[in-house]
Formats: structure tokens, C-alpha cells, sequence
């Protein structure tokens, strides 16, 4: 090898990639972003305390984090079965049932959400079985938490699709050899490999649930204190040019959520060190 040779990059170099990086994250990221916290700043402490504690408020925000908690936590089993199927065994129209998981990706989200609305209200193919059974499904949380497992669930299976994927067969028929029970093959053997899929799978649901507005808003009902999600209410804010009452609502949404993230974040690289010293 001659001297002075240096291993070159296909992509251009470490100073012009980085410097498109920086550049792209800045107008699509960090701008964005940086407005949010200079607008706020403007309406003064109190008056953003007041505004971001209001009863009506801090409702929305329960109803918001708590169905996109609901729709992560059912979308992660779900979309772990779905993804397991898909690649574990063949059958007539896998194919097609592969392709329908994107469907929530291509289909636009206010189109799902009406389709939801008109088959789980009170007059709905679904919404009429479960009426005598005392099951309400549309202008609930419930409709809201169905709405974000439709648009989620495809996040959850095609982070996990490749992982089962790698997985080697050979060592769960060892296990099974050496006398060990399907669960504790699943406990022991399995879930330490696909735990940090699934908890990026979850993570990814979970974050798209909470800033969904086009699916929930028909199926909701945006009933304030009830079914009102913060979304909405920041459009209602913007619509009666309270921009930084709007602001102030979308600010306290990016803190929680940038927290909640830094601390799934912190649990995936906790589990991807324990898979690396097993």
C-alpha cells in the first residue's frame, strides 16, 4: 500500500457532508423550533403559565398523550405478532397483507379518519354490534386511541421486519433441544435480541400519535375537557390569531415530548448494552 494513501469516502468528504447536514437540520429542524421558543418568550411568564394550565388545556394534553400511549403500547404487541407472521411463515396473500401495512402511510389521514367515523359510530357496520353491548367507539377516547393504532401500527412492524429477519432459527432449535419451553425460549433467546426494535418501534408510533390531528379530529368529536386533543387546540388558537397562546400550547408539547423521548432513548441504549455484554 503506498505511503500516504488515505481511505476516500464515496460520498463526498466529512467537511462537505457535514456541512449539508448542519445546514439541512438548521432550516428544517432548528429554525422551526427556535421560532417556537422566541414567540413564546414574548407573552411573558405569568401569562404563559396561565395559558398552559388552563383547565381546558391541560385536558388536552392528558387526551393526547395518553391515547398516543395507549395506541404505542397496542401497536408494539400487535405489530409484533403482524411482523412476526409476515416473516416467519408463508401463506396465500402474504404479499398482499405485507403491502396493506403501508397503508396508513399512503392513505391520507383525514380520509381514515372519516372511514373510522362512519364505521364505529352508533349507525356504523361495527359501531352497531358493539352499541348493545354498552361500547362506545366514536367521539371517545377510544375512537381517538383506534385512530392512532390505524396510523402507527406500520412504524412498529417495518422496524421489526428485518431484525426477526437476522434472527438464526439454529439457535431457537437449540433451545428447544436442550429442553427449554417456548416461553422461556421467547424470555431467554428472543426477546433480548428484538427488545431494542421494539422499543424504536414503539417509540416511533408513539411520537407520530401525539401530533396526529387529520385522523382524530372527525372520530373524536372535539368535545373540550373530554375529547379535545392539543392539536386541535392549538389550530383553534391560531384560527382566533392567539398565536402565542398557539405557541405557548405547541411549546409544552415539544418539552414533554422531547423528555419522554431522551428517556426511551436512554431505555434502548440501556437494552442495546445488555445485548452487547450477554
Amino acid at each position: 500500500m503506498a505511503k500516504g494513501w488515505r481511505k476516500r469516502s464515496i460520498i463526498p468528504g466529512f467537511g462537505l457532508s457535514m456541512g449539508f447536514t448542519v445546514l439541512y437540520l438548521s432550516l428544517i429542524v432548528l429554525l422551526p423550533l427556535s421560532a417556537i421558543f422566541i414567540k413564546t418568550s414574548g407573552m411573558g411568564w405569568e401569562k404563559f403559565w396561565k395559558t398552559v394550565t388552563d383547565p381546558r388545556v391541560v385536558a388536552a394534553y392528558k387526551v393526547s398523550f395518553g391515547t398516543a400511549l395507549g395506541a404505542g403500547l397496542i401497536n408494539t404487541v400487535f405489530g409484533f405478532i403482524v411482523a412476526w407472521v409476515l416473516v416467519r411463515y408463508t401463506f396465500p396473500g402474504r404479499k398482499f397483507i405485507d403491502a396493506l401495512v403501508d397503508l396508513p402511510f399512503a392513505l391520507p389521514t383525514a380520509v381514515a379518519g372519516i372511514a373510522l367515523t362512519t364505521i364505529y359510530s352508533q349507525n356504523g357496520w361495527i359501531g352497531r354490534l358493539l352499541e348493545p353491548m354498552g361500547i362506545k367507539v366514536a367521539f371517545t377516547p377510544l375512537g381517538i386511541m383506534l385512530a392512532l393504532t390505524f396510523i402507527g401500527i406500520p412504524f412498529v412492524v417495518r422496524t421489526l421486519q428485518p431484525v426477526i429477519e437476522e434472527l438464526e432459527k439454529e439457535v431457537e432449535e437449540a433451545a428447544v433441544s436442550l429442553g427449554a419451553s417456548r416461553w422461556r425460549t421467547f424470555r431467554r433467546v428472543l426477546f433480548p435480541e428484538l427488545l431494542p426494535a421494539v422499543i424504536t418501534g414503539f417509540t416511533l408510533a408513539f411520537a407520530r400519535a401525539v401530533g396526529e390531528y387529520g385522523s382524530v379530529v372527525f372520530i373524536s368529536g372535539n368535545m373540550p375537557m373530554k375529547t379535545e386533543i392539543a392539536p386541535l387546540l392549538i389550530m383553534t388558537k391560531l384560527e382566533q390569531y392567539d398565536y402565542t397562546g398557539a405557541t405557548a400550547i405547541a411549546l409544552v408539547m415539544l418539552v414533554i415530548s422531547f423528555l419522554l423521548l431522551l428517556v426511551i432513548n436512554f431505555l434502548q441504549w440501556r437494552s442495546n448494552r445488555h445485548a452487547v455484554t450477554q
